[in-house]
């Protein structure tokens, strides 16, 4: 399992180390280039710098996260990296180029390889660049690596043009570029528990205001609840047939699934959009919509 190294500086990594540095907001494939190099280094733990943010960085006017921290930490888990350190920003922003290679990479980190993308920066006010840690690397000893950028379709991939697909509801453009379906881990909350009464009970989830909000409206899904996948139909948006007035919810009904997940941290996986949001006249013609939804998904996976 991947070890969270404390944010303090002491207790370093007890290994030389091979580290990937980017702010890896998506974890996509362009993301999961420069987290390889540092893998490919056989002889060497891998590790990867990111940041845990309170608060958004300077690039961005406000947080708008592709996925959550913990999303990102099993990601990386289940992509074989042995050490994750993530500071918050405000930790180490104020730490001069030199110091971050010195007291992070070197002291911290034990690296011997450090590798990054072209447009990584680092240092206060961002003076580093990928050439200058080159330079520093050969002073403290740590070879260091740029990683080419991913092209898909001839094209570049971008957290900002993922997160523009997922705002417009192109789910399975971005779980393309993803390299796996975008997904949200969030608690299952209670609702007012309408959907039971049609014969379509879900489980309601908030997105936190730090997330890229997704277009409104209905969509494929999968869903991981007591160690198995389900097929699900999730709804996003404010339920204007409802008219409830509890905000934007994540509703899922969860196919030929029977229990209680009240509380859980529940994984909702989206692969595809169906349709917009929109207000029925009535409970009886949202429930025929929802009947319309679920053969769509079936029939759109048996061709």
């Amino acid at each position: 399992m991947i070890d969270l190294i404390d944010i303090t500086y002491g207790a370093p990594a007890r290994e030389k180390t091979a580290v990937a540095l980017g702010y890896f907001d998506g974890l996509h494939l362009g993301h999961m280039g420069v987290i390889g190099a540092a893998l490919a280094q056989r002889e060497l733990r891998s590790a990867v710098f990111t940041f845990n943010c309170d608060t958004t960085l300077p690039k961005f006017q406000s947080p708008e996260d592709i996925i959550s921290f913990e999303n990102k930490r099993e990601l990386l888990d289940k992509a074989g990296v042995d050490y994750l350190y993530a500071p918050d920003f405000a930790r180490v922003c104020t730490l001069t180029d030199e110091d971050f290679v010195k007291k992070i990479l070197r002291d911290k980190l034990n690296a011997a390889f450090v590798c990054c993308g072209r447009n990584f920066r680092f240092g206060l006010g961002g003076q580093g660049t990928p050439e200058r840690l080159k330079q520093l690397g050969v002073k403290y000893g740590i070879h260091a690596e740029i990683v080419e950028d991913v092209c898909l379709d001839g094209k570049l991939i971008s957290s900002t043009h993922i997160r523009e697909l997922i705002r417009n509801g192109d789910i399975e453009q971005a779980n393309r570029l993803l390299g796996y379906e975008w997904l949200f881990k969030l608690p299952v909350i209670h609702g007012n528990e309408r959907g039971r009464t049609i014969g379509f009970p879900t489980i309601n989830q908030v997105l936190p205001e730090t997330n890229v909000m997704p277009r409104f409206g209905v969509y494929q899904s999968y869903v991981q609840a007591h160690g198995r996948n389900y097929k699900g139909i999730t709804n996003i948006g404010i339920r204007p047939t409802l008219d409830d007035s509890r905000g934007v919810i994540c509703e899922t009904h969860i196919l030929r699934f029977n229990g209680d997940l009240y509380g859980e941290n529940v994984a909702v996986s989206l692969c595809k959009f169906i349709r917009p949001e929109r207000k029925f006249a009535d409970l009886n013609e949202l429930k025929a919509q929802i009947e319309r939804d679920i053969s769509s998904y079936y029939i759109r996976k048996e061709k």
